[in-house]
């Protein structure tokens, strides 16, 4: 689908597209989402106490999300594929600012060193490397700095026919939250609804040293997706 059909389907979306000119394109290409509902108290520990958790009747989730991006470039400009195409893993949780939905990134890794630190010098977001593979199957990583890892089995299952309202709730966000020294960053985006299967997770193993007091059980729910075309816009820094 073109950039243009994608910014004139926006019925699903929960306001209006920003002004201005979109400035990134990206693909976000074979998602895993593993959804997981946790302590809300734990979570407050993590997230800067300028965003206020965003809760769904009253629970609060985290969700891990291996993906492959792919394409991602600037505005006219053509992708460079050793740089814009690299496996990612986002940990991520849900949060309100100024009344308005999002996510917030606990956790964001690269599966490639430069991919790394050109989207880390151009967003200002926390990406760090790990050494990450993935199959039709299969998907692991592994991060020697942090002594983290990731790894689970897959199997598909057929197209989900609709999705729950928890289920919209947790993949249909339009933006992103980020702190810095001295400003809440906002990341406006825009894609189509998100179509997703059903998907099996086995062999499901996680070690993240910092989210140990999170992540106690198995995800409340998995979910797959064969991608969405993403369009991005300026970086919006509003002061602490």
């Amino acid at each position: 689908m073109t950039i243009k059909e994608i910014l004139q389907t926006t019925s699903h979306r929960p306001w209006k597209l920003p002004p201005g000119k979109w400035k990134y394109y990206q693909e976000w290409n074979n998602a895993i989402f593993l959804h997981f509902q946790v302590d809300i108290e734990e979570l407050k520990k993590l997230v800067p106490k300028q965003l206020e958790i965003d809760t769904f009747e009253g629970k609060a989730y985290i969700s891990i999300v291996p993906f492959t991006m792919e394409k991602i470039r600037q505005r006219n400009f053509p992708p460079f594929p050793p740089i814009s195409n690299f496996h990612e893993i986002n940990i991520r949780t849900y949060v309100k600012y100024k009344n308005k939905t999002g996510v917030y990134f606990l956790s964001i890794e690269g599966g490639k060193k430069s991919s790394c630190f050109v989207a880390r010098s151009l967003s200002g977001l926390p990406y760090r490397f790990s050494k990450i593979q993935r199959s039709s199957t299969a998907y692991s990583s592994k991060n020697a700095e942090f002594k983290d890892s990731l790894s689970f089995k897959y199997k598909l299952g057929p197209q989900s026919k609709s999705k729950s309202n928890l289920e919209l709730w947790l993949t249909e966000r339009y933006a992103l939250f980020q702190e810095t020294k001295n400003s809440i960053n906002q990341f406006e985006i825009h894609h189509l609804e998100w179509t997703t299967n059903q998907v099996e997770i086995q062999d499901l193993k996680l070690n993240y040293a910092r989210f140990k007091t999170l992540i106690q059980t198995n995800p409340t729910i998995s979910q797959y997706s064969h991608g969405v075309q993403v369009v991005a816009w300026r970086i919006i820094k509003n002061g602490q």
